[in-house]
């Protein structure tokens, strides 16, 4: 670790590193470098290195949904993750909602009522909507 107060620095990270992620394959990100979407460097071997600050700001760029607002559902949460449905577990009064979002699974917990409104069933598109004032980080 480094010293209190004082970030680390973030290494470069290569295509393939940088594909898995954004949840993407190594061949769109080689596109969307070669198109000039997000900025790569060379390393002293010559391979294609995208630098941690620069990753980040594009993941922040692909991050942006159409707003909800646009869509005319005006929302305070940020968190959105667009997914299919996997697996639905009805309760008698509570269903088990699990969403496969690209690379990440998120289970959700809601009432049986609204996933019967929702028509929640295995293979139908869905929005993992998140709102936390508790959320864990760790470092990789």
């Amino acid at each position: 670790m480094g010293q209190p107060g004082v970030p680390a620095p973030v290494n470069p990270y290569r295509i393939g590193e940088a594909a898995a992620l954004l949840g993407v394959s190594a061949d769109t990100m080689r596109r969307w470098v070669d198109a000039g979407r997000v900025a790569a460097e060379r390393d002293e071997h010559g391979h294609r290195i995208i630098p941690g600050a620069e990753l980040a700001a594009f993941a922040r760029e692909l991050a942006r949904p159409e707003t909800a607002a646009a869509e005319g559902r005006p929302s305070s949460a940020r968190n959105r993750f667009p997914g299919i449905v996997t697996d639905v577990v009805l309760g008698d009064v509570a269903a088990q909602v699990e969403i496969q979002a690209g690379p990440f699974r998120v289970v959700s917990l809601i009432s049986r009522e609204s996933a019967e409104e929702l028509g929640l069933v295995p293979g139908a598109a869905a929005t993992a909507v998140i709102k936390s004032t508790n959320v864990m980080v760790e470092l990789r």
